[in-house]
């Protein structure tokens, strides 16, 4: 019996590297405080609260631009995150000079919904697939 609960001992530890590697993928700092951003100023825009987003224009393109700078992580495939993250910086280059130039809220919506749609290739077209 003491075999048996050894070697099922064995067996468990021997996954938990395994296990914890998958679920630890590295985090990407400058992502979160951008999605943190983002979150906060796009939806209440699409329920008609503009305020967010012109008080976190500012922010939101300092983060994108930040964001842009930090490294990429092995995770992310580097050519199209390098780009896509180009294209996010211009796009909230826009929100905050439409901010800044007190555009309608109606251009300001097609603004942000860029910038959010350029967030999420980021997130999801650029990620490595796992093999």
């Amino acid at each position: 019996m003491r075999t048996k609960t050894l070697w099922l001992a064995i067996f468990l530890l021997a996954f938990i590297p395994a296990v914890y590697a998958q679920n630890n993928k590295p985090v990407w700092k400058e992502l979160k405080t951008f999605h943190g951003f983002m979150s906060s100023s796009f939806h209440p825009a699409e329920e008609g609260n503009f305020l967010p987003l012109k008080q976190k224009a500012d922010s939101l393109l300092m983060a994108a631009k930040n964001w842009q700078a930090s490294p990429i992580p092995v995770d992310f495939k580097p050519a199209e995150t390098k780009a896509a993250l180009e294209k996010l910086v211009i796009k909230c280059t826009a929100v905050k000079q439409a901010v800044d130039g007190k555009v309608s809220n109606e251009i300001l919506m097609k603004y942000i919904t860029e910038a959010h749609d350029a967030f999420h290739t980021i997130v999801g077209e650029c990620r490595k697939t796992e093999e």
